[in-house]
C-alpha cells in the first residue's frame, strides 16, 4: 500500500508561519511560550495559537504543538492543563520528549495525538514499536540514521514516522547531548542548549600539539 507523505514545516514567528503555509506545506510545527525546545524563540501565546489554528484549518493545514523537553515533577500537572487548553483550541497534535508527560496525555486526553520527539532518540524498529504500546501515533526519528535504517523502520510499521530533512543537524546524539549543560548550565533536553558544537575550536594533545602541528606530525608519521 502506497503512504502519502506530510510536508512538516517549523515556524518561529507569524510571519513564517504565513510563509510555510503558503508555500505548501501540509503541516507546522511550532512551540507555544511552556514546555518546548525552543525557549529562547518568539513562540505563541494561547491567543495567538487559536489565530494560527483557525487560519491553518482553513486552508487544510494542521498545526502540531511542541511539548519537547524533560520536564520536573512539579511541572507535569501544568503541561497536562497547558496542553488541555491547546487542545481545546484545536490543536492536532503534540510533540513530546518526557513519557511521564506522554502517559499523562494519554490517559486524560486520549483523543490527542501525541508524537514522539526526535529528543527521545529512536533509533530501531523496536523502539518505534514500543513507543506504539504507549500511545505514540508518529515516531520522529533520530536525525542520525542513515536512509537505509529510515527505510527498513518505514517498511516493519504501520506507526507514522517523520524525518529531518532540512534544517538544523546537531552534531551530537539528539536528546542525549549534555555538552551545553556541563559548559554553560543550559540544558538542550529544557530547551535552552548554547549550541557550543557550532563553535570553532582548536585541536590540543596533552602536551599542547595544535591541530595544525598535529596534522604535520600524523602526515610525518605516516
Amino acid at each position: 500500500m502506497e503512504k502519502s507523505v506530510e510536508l512538516l514545516a517549523p515556524a518561529g514567528s507569524f510571519e513564517s508561519f504565513i510563509s510555510a503555509v503558503q508555500s505548501g506545506a501540509n503541516a507546522v510545527y511550532l512551540g507555544g511560550k511552556l514546555f518546548n525546545a525552543r525557549a529562547n524563540a518568539s513562540n505563541f501565546d494561547l491567543e495567538e495559537l487559536e489565530k494560527i489554528v483557525n487560519i491553518a484549518h482553513l486552508r487544510n493545514v494542521k498545526i502540531h504543538l511542541t511539548l519537547n523537553i524533560l520536564l520536573d515533577n512539579k511541572e507535569l500537572q501544568e503541561a497536562l492543563s497547558f496542553a488541555y487548553k491547546i487542545y481545546k483550541i484545536g490543536v492536532d497534535a503534540v510533540i513530546v520528549q518526557d513519557l511521564g508527560l506522554a502517559k499523562l496525555l494519554h490517559e486524560n486526553i486520549p483523543d490527542l495525538p501525541i508524537h514522539a520527539s526526535t529528543q527521545l532518540s529512536t533509533h530501531n524498529l523496536e523502539g518505534v514499536q514500543e513507543l506504539s504500546k504507549i500511545g505514540f501515533k508518529r515516531v520522529v526519528l533520530a536525525r542520525e540514521l542513515s536512509v537505509k535504517e529510515i527505510k527498513y523502520i518505514c517498511d516493519n510499521t504501520d506507526t507514522e514516522i517523520e524525518i529531518f530533512s532540512h534544517g538544523a543537524q546537531c552534531i551530537s546524539y539528539s536528546g542525549q547531548c549534555l555538552m551545553s549543560s556541563m559548559i554553560g548550565d543550559r540544558s538542550g533536553n529544557r530547551g535552552k542548549c548554547a549550541q557550543p558544537c557550532r563553535l570553532p575550536y582548536t585541536l590540543l594533545k596533552d602536551d599542547g600539539i595544535s591541530q595544525k602541528e598535529l596534522r604535520k606530525w600524523i602526515s610525518f608519521k605516516s
